[in-house]
């Protein structure tokens, strides 16, 4: 991994990011250090599943493989849209429980 693929994964991880949080909208705790760090961490998770998928259980979808850098487009969208899911839900359990 050299520093290239990084910076490609930074972007992607703000691009996803963005994209999710257009699709789950929800405030995410941190301003832009928090949704970079909600992308790339829905970004890992997205690619993660997605190899594990494919080597597992022979997943072949054409435009699931679709990617910048490496980085997979569609599965990084959908990782960032989990996990901005699940910070907003526990943001909104911890506001109830005041």
């Amino acid at each position: 991994m050299d520093l290239s693929h990084i910076a490609v994964q930074l972007m992607a991880a703000i691009v996803c990011g963005w994209i999710a949080n257009m699709l789950i909208p929800g405030q995410i705790p941190g301003k832009f250090l928090g949704f970079v760090l909600t992308g790339l961490v829905g970004v890992w998770l997205g690619e993660t599943v997605y190899r594990l998928l494919k080597a597992q259980h022979g997943l072949n979808v054409p435009f699931l493989s679709w990617g910048y850098g490496g980085v997979a487009v569609v599965p990084s969208i959908i990782g960032c849209a989990i996990i901005i899911y699940i910070v907003t839900t526990f943001v909104r359990w911890g506001h109830y429980h005041r």
